[in-house]
C-alpha cells in the first residue's frame, strides 16, 4: 500500500497537483482545531465547517484529548499561538469515537498478542510510566472535551485572550453541538 502511496506521490508533484494548495504556515481564521484521527473525520471536518487548505491548524491525535498538560497536543497548541497567531481553539469531539470506552487490560493484551514482551510493559511501569491510566479511553465524550477545554483556557502558558471552545460533532452528518 504505501508503495501506491509513493507512486501516486510522485504523479502528483510531477503534475503540479499541489499548486492549488499553496498557502503559508499562518492559518487564515486564526484558529486551530484539536479533533480525533478518525478517518471518517478527515474529510467531513473541513467540508461540514467550511474550512480549506491554509484556514486553520489541525491537531489530531486519538480521541482528540489533552491527556497531560505538558502533552505534544497542548505544545502544538502553544506553538500555534505564540508562532502562528491563533487566537481562537475549538476542541472537537465526536460521535462513536473509538477512544470511548478503551480499555487499558484489553489493550495490553492486544500488545502481548502482537508480540510486545511482559518485560517491556514492567519496563514502562518500573519507569513511572502508569500504563491504565495513559491508555484507557474515557467514559463519557462531552466530559472528555470539556475536560481539555479546561485543561487549555487554564493552562499556565495560555494567555487569557484566547478563545477556547467545545464541540461534539456527529460522525454521520457533520453537525456541530456546543459543550461549552
Amino acid at each position: 500500500m504505501i508503495e501506491e502511496i509513493l507512486k501516486y506521490n510522485r504523479d502528483f508533484v510531477e503534475s503540479k497537483g499541489y499548486e492549488r494548495f499553496t498557502t503559508s504556515k499562518y492559518p487564515d481564521k486564526r484558529i486551530a482545531i484539536v479533533t480525533c484521527m478518525d478517518t471518517r473525520l478527515v474529510e467531513l471536518l473541513p467540508a461540514a465547517l467550511g474550512i480549506r487548505n491554509g484556514d486553520v491548524k489541525m491537531i489530531k491525535n486519538a480521541g482528540g484529548v489533552i491527556t497531560n498538560p505538558f502533552d505534544s497536543t497542548m505544545r502544538s497548541i502553544l506553538v500555534a499561538v505564540y508562532e502562528l497567531g491563533v487566537n481562537e481553539i475549538m476542541v472537537i469531539g465526536h460521535t462513536g469515537c473509538g477512544v470511548q470506552g478503551m480499555d487499558a487490560s484489553e489493550m495490553l493484551h492486544l500488545m502481548r498478542e502482537r508480540g510486545v514482551s511482559d518485560e517491556h510493559i514492567s519496563l514502562m511501569r518500573h519507569c513511572g510510566i502508569d500504563l491504565d491510566s495513559w491508555l484507557h479511553g474515557f467514559d463519557d465524550t462531552s466530559a472528555a472535551v470539556s475536560e481539555t477545554v479546561d485543561l487549555i483556557s487554564k493552562h499556565p502558558l495560555m494567555p487569557a485572550d484566547v478563545r477556547v471552545g467545545g464541540y461534539i460533532m456527529d460522525s454521520v452528518t457533520g453537525k456541530l453541538t456546543v459543550v461549552m
